[in-house]
Formats: structure tokens, C-alpha cells, sequence
């Protein structure tokens, strides 16, 4: 069978109807995945079809982007906060060992304070910025171009020989 012919490894599936919990793991984290949850995960990272119509293509951009603030949004409450914000950075900037943790929270903070500017604009000395929601994060990525950042590009199994 190809893939084309198999509705849950096509090139363009329909976006996934369940998501994959990727916080499940004692570290907050899965400790592994299945392999259907493998496939519904990289479906997120399909390049864009050049036969899409713009709606199409709002769609698929809609779903990477839910998908990515799924990853920073680890309580699934609907909302990023400042703590998973910092937990996602320090995470990401672990692996460096020329960025400490105090400056990854400081990276964190002024990317938080910077998404706070761009969603609610002038904040009252007082006021409490709760955190980045769904309609927050795709004002925040307005322009930016996610379909050619937020891709991998996969090889036609049709011209290869499988190996049996």
C-alpha cells in the first residue's frame, strides 16, 4: 500500500482528531510515544500542498501553530503562563553550556513581558498579564512565515525500493 493510499500516512491528512499528550512522564515529559502518536505529531510538520487554497492553508497554518502552543501550554488550561514559558525556554536553552538558568528566565521574561505589549498593548503599573491565550499566540505570529519554518521535508517512498 502507499502512502497516499493510507488515510493516516497521506501527504495532506486532515488535521488530527486527537491530540498526543507529550506531559505525561514523571519529568513532565513523556518518556515515549507510540508509533500512531509519532505519526499524528509529525502530520503537524508536512509541508504545505501547492494545490491548497488559501483557506486550506489558514487551516494547516492554524493546527501547527495550536499544536506548538500545546508544547508551551503544559497544564491545558487554554493558557501559557510565565512559569511554563520559563520551563519550555530553560528546557530548550539546557543543552547550551554558556546560557545559565537565571539568564534563560530573564530570555523568558522579556519574551513574556514583549507578547504581553503585542496582546493587551499599554499595561497599568497594576495590572497582571495572566498569560499568552490560543487567540494571543496566533497575534504573535501574524507575519511570520510558520509554513517553511514549521516543516520537515519527507522523501517520496514511491522512488525508493523498500527493503522486505
Amino acid at each position: 500500500m502507499s502512502p497516499s493510499s493510507s488515510p493516516s500516512l497521506s501527504l495532506q491528512p486532515e488535521p488530527p482528531e486527537k491530540e498526543v499528550n507529550l506531559r505525561k512522564g514523571s519529568s513532565g515529559l513523556a518518556d515515549e510515544i507510540n508509533f500512531e502518536d509519532f505519526l499524528t505529531i509529525m502530520s503537524y510538520f508536512r509541508p504545505i500542498d501547492t494545490t491548497m487554497d488559501e483557506e486550506q492553508v489558514q487551516l494547516c497554518r492554524k493546527e501547527k501553530l495550536r499544536f506548538l502552543f500545546h508544547m508551551y501550554d503544559s497544564d491545558s488550561d487554554g493558557r501559557i503562563t510565565l512559569e511554563e514559558y520559563r520551563n519550555v525556554v530553560e528546557e530548550l536553552l539546557s543543552g547550551n553550556p554558556h546560557i545559565e538558568k537565571e539568564s534563560a528566565r530573564s530570555i523568558a521574561d522579556g519574551a513574556m513581558m514583549e507578547a504581553a505589549s503585542v496582546c493587551v498593548g499599554q499595561m497599568e503599573p497594576d495590572q497582571v498579564y495572566e498569560g499568552i491565550t490560543f487567540d494571543d499566540f496566533l497575534k504573535i505570529w501574524q507575519g511570520i512565515d510558520i509554513e517553511t519554518k514549521m516543516h520537515v521535508r519527507f522523501l517520496n517512498m514511491e522512488t525508493i525500493a523498500l527493503c522486505h
